[in-house]
């Protein structure tokens, strides 16, 4: 499944810069089809300028006299909201928008669409939507910017879709050191505490214990491992001289 069925759709952008920075937002996260409603002002240099490198994501950019020519050939259509509506209508928190939309992709194109920065949608265009999603937030100040609230999106549909596109989501974690490396360095630590007569092996109490489980709770990786035993072996080297001399 590809990306390429996921379409974001500006209605009415008044402000060119937030063309600009809803086209970096979606180039962030591998979205390139981008529709634009009766822009106020494209193209425009403010749009490339906000683009910052997503100018391929504007020279594609289609443009429409209305809303049903933007959503032509989709099979699925979710309006943003920042407000209650007087008919109710189903309604999905960015997570859950996410994974719908990956099921319907499988049927065909689906569109995003996201209303005037003021104003936002008008009901008569919440009525083409089969659905609505709203992003949380301070309830006394909901309205967020266009292009964040294009960013926030594309990063969720990103995340639903990591698996269909065969991306790599990286949570950057580093794994923790083997039991084995760590029982060395262990052994290693207690070695040189009784070097240095911090350590009585005669009469070592809980030291050993509290140690472990202070560096087991850090969670330690190879390189602080590795500068660690680095330490000791500098620390018994400096022991060495002083005695020698």
């Amino acid at each position: 499944m590809s990306l390429s069925k996921v379409r974001i759709v500006l209605v009415c952008p008044s402000h060119p810069g937030n063309i600009g920075a809803s086209a970096r937002a979606m180039k962030n996260m591998s979205l390139q089809r981008l529709d634009l409603v009766r822009p106020d002002k494209f193209p425009h240099a403010d749009a490339l300028a906000r683009a910052s490198g997503a100018d391929d994501v504007l020279a594609s950019a289609r443009v429409h006299d209305t809303l049903e020519q933007a959503l032509e050939g989709c099979r699925w259509v979710v309006g943003t909201t920042a407000r209650e509506r007087t008919i109710g209508w189903p309604t999905l928190s960015p997570r859950e928008f996410a994974q719908v939309a990956r099921e319907h992709a499988k049927d065909g194109e689906i569109a995003v669409v996201f209303g005037r920065e003021r104003t936002g949608l008008t009901n008569e265009e919440v009525d083409r939507c089969h659905a609505l999603v709203r992003i949380p937030g301070n309830a006394s100040y909901s309205s967020l910017n266009l292009a964040s609230a294009v960013q926030i999106l594309a990063y969720e549909i990103f995340l639903g879709f990591a698996e269909e596109i065969g991306a790599t989501i990286e949570s950057g974690a580093v794994a923790p050191s083997s039991h084995e490396d760590l029982e060395r360095f262990y052994a290693h630590l207690e070695q040189v505490l009784v070097e240095i007569g911090f350590l009585d092996p005669d009469n070592p109490r809980q030291l050993m214990r509290r140690l472990r489980r202070l560096f087991n709770r850090s969670g330690l990786q190879d390189n602080e491992l590795n500068i660690l035993r680095g330490i000791l072996t500098a620390v018994q080297q400096t022991e060495y001289w002083r005695r020698s001399n």
